[in-house]
């Protein structure tokens, strides 16, 4: 595989009433077209992030947006963002969608889509789920049985890291339950033309 240089990733300023967010803009791809179009998937992403998070009438309400770089380089490039709102309550809501991309074509996958068809992807991957709940004494809001089919997923360097949003898994105030798992343990699944593909090469 031909060396891909990471593309530059700027934080941009965007505000409105009661809302501050800071969202990356992708910049220097060996494509331009598919720097614009991972671009405008970005921003669809944070409007349906602000969109979730519904009124900001209350007047103590407020919201914060933010991003998270999780990969940039092989030709993949894998984010996260994030929305903090108050609107009233107890506490605010952070809601999480992460997003991966090839760099060259500018597509973006779904988690099915790292692996092969037939592969049975959910089996193998809640199992390894279950079994870090079990290791690390997770406690959970009810028995685990499986990851979503459409599981939110980031990747970071040689590892896929499946994640749960709040409340889905485990109570509030455990967070975010991350759970990474490394491409070598999956490795007979992996679709080697996606995102997961060049993360298993030694280079």
């Amino acid at each position: 595989m031909a060396f891909q240089s990471p593309v530059i990733v700027q934080s941009v300023r965007s505000t409105f009433p009661k809302a501050e967010l800071w969202l990356p803009h992708i910049s220097g791809g060996s494509n331009e077209a598919a720097d614009s179009q991972i671009n405008g998937i970005i921003h669809s992403a944070a409007q349906h992030l602000i969109a979730e998070q519904g009124t900001l009438e209350d007047p103590h309400a407020e919201m914060q947006g933010y991003f998270e770089l999780k990969n940039n380089q092989k030709d993949v490039l894998s984010l996260s963002l994030f929305n903090y709102a108050y609107t009233g309550g107890a506490h605010g809501l952070t809601l999480q969608q992460s997003l991966t991309f090839k760099l060259t074509t500018g597509r973006s996958y779904t988690l099915a889509e790292l692996f092969k068809p037939g592969s049975n992807y959910i089996v193998k991957l809640s199992a390894l789920v279950t079994a870090q709940i079990r290791a690390r004494d997770i406690s959970t809001l009810s028995p685990f049985k499986a990851i979503r089919p459409d599981q939110d997923y980031y990747v970071a360097d040689r590892t896929l890291v499946l994640y749960f949003a709040l409340y889905e898994l485990t109570p509030y105030a455990f967070g975010f339950p991350y759970f990474p798992i490394s491409v070598y343990d999956i490795e007979d699944m992996i679709n080697e033309n996606g995102p997961l593909g060049p993360m298993v090469v030694n280079y």
